[in-house]
């Protein structure tokens, strides 16, 4: 990590730290957002549970949040959908 992660990081311009549970949590989260089953991330981490899993290694994306938005939107007003959409 110090030898070959550590100066590309730093060469990057990234101010933030990073360590291999930065790239646990990108794992977990890249897997999630390609639809990867949560079992099958869990084991691949190897965590005990899948609780784990989501609640610490996981994130939910930007275009699923502004999907489920959207989604809520055209629920109630679907006239206004198409503008949530677009990120009006």
């Amino acid at each position: 990590m110090r030898y070959h992660i550590q100066p590309v990081v730093k060469r990057l311009g990234i101010n933030k730290r990073v360590s291999w549970h930065t790239f646990r949590r990108t794992y977990s989260t890249l897997l999630q957002a390609n639809r990867v089953d949560v079992k099958v991330v869990q084991e691949l981490l190897r965590h005990g549970s899948t609780k784990v899993t989501l609640d610490i290694y996981s994130q939910a994306q930007m275009p699923a949040k502004r999907e489920a938005q959207r989604k809520v939107v055209q629920m109630m007003r679907p006239e206004a959908a198409d503008a949530v959409a677009i990120g009006a």
